[in-house]
């Protein structure tokens, strides 16, 4: 169904214009009171303070595709060459760049409650005889290993509220998949399809997952971010001034505040739903800020202390 935005609901609003190619994976800060993004493919690094108002690059030529605030400072990142450490001042510190032997071109990210990192993997090529990503745990002593495959194109990924549930999406096969996750051993079973959006929508990009347990994904193609019950159930759709919506996560003070990014750069793939025309915008490129009633979760750092090598 359509969701009618109402006057305690009122639409996302356009809070900082950086002309982001692709922005993506926004993650608040609730340390420094920021938000921050990247532009995976403008290569930028920016924050967006709210006290203030102003947003800013924090650092360009820079390739980040997804991040999380690390517990001993700085960041873990991942991007099309692996997985990385960064204090976020210096350069970038090799973390993975294989796990059970296969490359990591990684792209989103997501922590669970033990501070461990899971992104997925993209060879995604139309066109070509790509092989098939993956989801990739990273343990708490920066060794990776593959958590499941067969994915075209691993995008968003989250925890229901007690971590017991892991959501991933395959951003090509129009799903979102729903696993039980064991944080205790990091391994994840009993994978179902709990979204599949049709082919006459956009397709399913970054999400996150509210106090409710419910899910907000963006839709790419599709001008919105849908809520989707722990069921899979369209509960709601929130439009978005813009036809290429890349991820949305919730932050503030309160964490009552959706931040949703987008993307300027036009992209055309074979998945774009029929009638959809990729050279008339307006695509994107700012970020928003909506207020959709609910609360979302404190996001867990990432825990990741490799061991040192020895010679």
């Amino acid at each position: 169904m359509d969701y009618k935005c109402s006057s305690s609901d009122p639409p996302a609003m356009v809070v900082a214009d950086l002309g982001d190619l692709c922005g993506e994976c926004p993650v608040w800060d609730s340390e420094d009171g920021r938000l921050f993004w990247t532009d995976c493919v403008g290569l930028e690094f920016n924050c967006y303070d709210p006290r203030l108002d102003a947003a800013a690059t924090v650092r360009k030529g820079i390739e980040i595709y997804g991040f999380r605030k690390a517990v001993t400072g700085g960041w873990v990142i991942t991007n099309l060459s692996g997985a990385w450490l960064w204090d976020g001042q210096g350069e970038l510190v090799p973390l993975v760049a294989e796990a059970d032997g296969e490359p990591c071109p990684f792209n989103d990210c997501c922590t669970d409650v033990r501070g461990r990192l899971i992104a997925g993997t993209i060879f995604y090529a139309p066109g070509t005889d790509y092989r098939l990503g993956s989801l990739v745990v990273i343990d708490l002593d920066g060794s990776a290993r593959i958590l499941d495959g067969g994915y075209h194109l691993a995008n968003g990924i989250g925890f229901s509220p007690n971590g017991a549930t892991l959501y991933a999406t395959d951003t090509v096969a129009r799903r979102i998949y729903a696993y039980d996750y064991d944080a205790a051993t990091g391994t994840a079973s009993g994978k179902r399809v709990l979204v599949e959006l049709p082919a006459t929508e956009g397709i399913p990009d970054g999400l996150d997952v509210d106090e409710e347990g419910y899910l907000w994904s963006a839709s790419w193609y599709g001008g919105c971010v849908n809520r989707f019950n722990p069921q899979g159930g369209l509960d709601r759709r929130l439009s978005v001034n813009a036809k290429q919506v890349s991820s949305a996560a919730f932050g503030g003070p309160d964490l009552a505040d959706l931040y949703i990014t987008t993307a300027g750069q036009s992209e055309t793939l074979p998945v774009m739903p029929p009638g959809y025309d990729p050279s008339i915008g307006p695509f994107g490129g700012q970020l928003l800020r909506a207020r959709p009633g609910v609360r979302g979760l404190a996001r867990p750092l990432a825990a990741i202390r490799p061991r040192k090598r020895t010679s």
